[in-house]
């Protein structure tokens, strides 16, 4: 990067950082430290969502996602506007009328303190583990700019966020990322106009996507049933309903954004800003990335994006392979650009004969650099001892940083820092919520002071950050990080999802059949899981459904007892 774009991130991160410590305020008790004083109005509460939603995951992996397999994620968030409907009739009243911090609170409530311990403790491992992959997101950029291993980046990722987290607290957190999404939305804006601008002269906008289409990345919907298709529009509306409801209604996370509403109307409105601007905002940002992909049918792309792992083979005794094989991927290219060329020409005349020869060329030469690629990323595997090698997280910041002018580079590599901040900043605050309320506050110490309470909390959101960064330091090892964290919920969403269901709508289901049912359930998701019995947003809906009928059936099989009764 330029001199004028380091200028143009450091600003951006140093004015967001002190604007949402500044805006904070000094947190003097639980309430403001943990839900923001429950004061903030209903776009507030909207962007905070989006934002705590939307990490660099999205705008690194998601450009990366649609580049290598197309649209056909975007029915993944198919279930979202089903699921907000659901959570502003049923949790969101609820919730602010019990005047919660955690949604686990409720199921004590409902039920008694093992149930919500369960949930509780199946929250902070899922969000751990996922807070962890928001801060390698961004410790990749920084790592190919300054071509430096990603455990130093890491460290320094976490470092930051994490200094304004245990500063300020929830209001720090939905303040910046108010600004956050406002910043992203106009650089993403930009970023997919300068690829347009790019491209060259007889290609406009309406040719890049038929080049797209032509090679299979135009592949919107999928209206065909197979439970083992990641993402078609049945997993995606009823898989994906599922996982939204369980992320948005029993994710702290998520949770203690919309509890910082002033009102019940607030939340309800912010959250239906979500579910109607997300669906569009996932489209255009996977959009960004089949026009990356139609710019690299015109420019040479690297044989492997993650320039780090390429430096590192050329110092081994790989290198002359490696060397050999990059040579013929450059050539391959070479002779497919052309052909590339040929087919734009041929969409635009009347000749049907010529547009299907310049298909069936193009399909070879893909076929051809497609197999030169793999035996490099072989190559790779064998040098680095890293079977999960994977460069989708690479390829829109390699064109960031190769392509756009000066200054816009620093404003995208900040606004792909800012995503990951506000993201893991609202995932640090959640961590940090639901230690001290479900665990400290409930178990070990429950009639301390606020002044004890609240500096619990600024050591707990330590104690987590710093759990976060080890974590994150062994995140090289998956793949695709944007799969990676909603496979990752899928896990154990759909269990927490179910004994809230039963909380709400089945008054008779008593505590400890609701428990054993939900241990029961989350083993067998575990094992379908690891065995890939099922594409993976389908666990979330079988979780739920099996500790729905699970503790039913254990509820009629056994006898109640007069305490479990007065509970139901």
């Amino acid at each position: 990067m330029s001199l004028t774009d380091w200028i143009v991130l450091a600003l951006t991160l140093l004015g967001i950082v002190s604007y949402g410590i500044w805006k904070s305020g000094r947190s003097n008790n639980i309430d403001h430290y943990l839900a923001g004083d429950r004061s903030l109005p209903w776009y507030h509460v909207g962007l905070s969502v989006m934002a705590t939603q939307a990490s660099a995951i999205t705008f690194l992996s998601a450009p990366g996602q649609a580049y290598s397999d197309g649209m056909r994620f975007v029915q993944f968030y198919f279930g979202l506007p089903l699921a907000m409907i659901v959570l502003c009739i049923t949790f969101v009243p609820i919730f602010h009328h019990l005047k919660v911090y955690t949604a686990y609170e409720f199921l004590e409530k409902r039920f008694d303190l093992k149930t919500r311990a369960l949930t509780a403790l199946l929250f902070l491992i899922q969000r751990g583990l996922s807070t962890a992959i928001t801060i390698y997101a961004p410790a990749i950029i920084l790592s190919g700019i300054l071509h430096i291993n990603t455990t130093y980046t890491t460290l320094f990722i976490g470092g930051l966020v994490l200094f304004y987290t245990v500063y300020g607290g929830a209001k720090a957190v939905s303040y910046t990322q108010l600004l956050q999404m406002s910043i992203i939305f106009l650089g993403m804006f930009t970023a997919g106009c300068f690829v347009v601008y790019l491209l060259p002269k007889q290609v406009g906008f309406i040719d890049a996507i038929k080049i797209a289409g032509t090679e299979g990345r135009m592949n919107i919907i999928d209206w065909k049933f197979d439970p083992n298709n990641r993402y078609n529009i049945w997993s995606g509306i009823i898989g994906g309903f599922f996982l939204q409801l369980s992320y948005f209604g029993t994710d702290q996370s998520q949770v203690g954004r919309y509890l910082t509403g002033s009102s019940v109307g607030q939340s309800r409105l912010g959250l239906i800003m979500n579910g109607l601007i997300k669906i569009p905002m996932q489209f255009l940002i996977l959009l960004l990335g089949v026009l990356v992909f139609t710019f690299y049918q015109f420019n040479r792309p690297p044989v492997f994006f993650n320039n780090y792992e390429v430096e590192q083979i050329k110092k081994t005794p790989y290198a002359n392979a490696f060397n050999k094989l990059e040579s013929d991927y450059n050539k391959a290219f070479a002779e497919k650009k052309a052909i590339v060329e040929t087919f734009s020409k041929a969409e635009k005349s009347a000749d049907n004969s010529r547009l299907v020869s310049a298909k069936a060329a193009l399909k070879t030469a893909n076929a051809n650099l497609d197999t030169i690629r793999k035996q490099a990323v072989s190559v790779i595997k064998k040098s680095s001892g890293n079977d999960n090698v994977n460069d989708t997280n690479y390829v829109f910041l390699t064109f960031v940083t190769q392509y756009l002018p000066k200054g816009l580079i620093g404003l995208l590599i900040a606004i792909i820092f800012l995503a990951s901040m506000g993201s893991t900043a609202s995932g640090l605050n959640s961590l940090a919520s639901t230690t001290v309320v479900d665990i400290y506050k409930r178990v070990l110490k429950p009639n301390a002071s606020e002044r004890n309470y609240v500096m619990a909390s600024r050591l707990s959101t330590l104690f987590w950050g710093l759990v976060c960064i080890g974590m994150a330091l062994y995140a090289s090892k998956i793949g695709n990080l944007l799969e990676a964290v909603n496979q990752l919920g899928s896990y154990i969403y759909g269990t927490i999802l179910g004994v809230f269901v039963v909380a709400f709508y089945l008054k008779n289901v008593r505590a400890t059949p609701v428990f054993i049912a939900a241990v029961i359930t989350e083993a067998i998701i575990c094992v379908m899981g690891y065995y890939e019995t099922v594409a993976y947003l389908w666990l979330n809906a079988i979780g739920c459904i099996g500790v729905i009928i699970i503790a039913v059936i254990i509820n009629i099989a056994t006898p109640g007892n007069k305490s479990d009764l007065i509970k139901a």
